[in-house]
């Protein structure tokens, strides 16, 4: 059920995200989404692609400081409120939300959500219980 992220600390200087590309594109590595957090010095580049394993073996030997985070991908409604239902539900259970990020879904009327949280376990339970789908890992890997 858990996603391998990939995260990349890059310097807050023209060109680091287009070497980031460059080298997963070289290797064969589809982005599937991806997430850019940002202070004056540094970034934190955040992404899903097909092949977690390979793209952080590249980054690292390219010399980038990256490593592998357990997220989790929730699929939901996209209509209105589908959001606000996962974040009540993991509000309810008092599941902390470290951060998140959307990218589009390959089915039609669901949106797909990228959660970062600090109990990964509890909230896979306690969505699940919900009924609200959790995508696993290679099924988000290929989509």
């Amino acid at each position: 059920m858990k996603v391998k992220q990939i995260s990349v600390v890059l310097e807050n200087k023209s060109g680091r995200l287009n070497a980031v590309a460059n080298l997963l594109a070289a290797n064969g590595i589809n982005i599937r989404a991806l997430s850019i957090a940002d202070t004056s010095a540094y970034g934190i580049l955040r992404l899903i692609v097909n092949d977690p394993e390979l793209a952080y073996k590249v980054l690292r030997e390219a010399s980038f400081t990256v490593s592998l985070t357990e997220v989790i991908g929730v699929e939901m409604p996209d209509e209105p409120g589908g959001l606000a239902r996962v974040l009540n539900i993991l509000d309810c259970h008092g599941i902390n939300i470290e951060y998140l990020y959307a990218f589009v879904s390959s089915v039609q009327g669901k949106a797909m959500v990228i959660f970062r949280v600090e109990n990964i376990e509890e909230a896979i339970a306690c969505l699940q219980k919900e009924n609200i789908r959790i995508v696993e890992g290679e099924l988000l890997y290929q989509m």
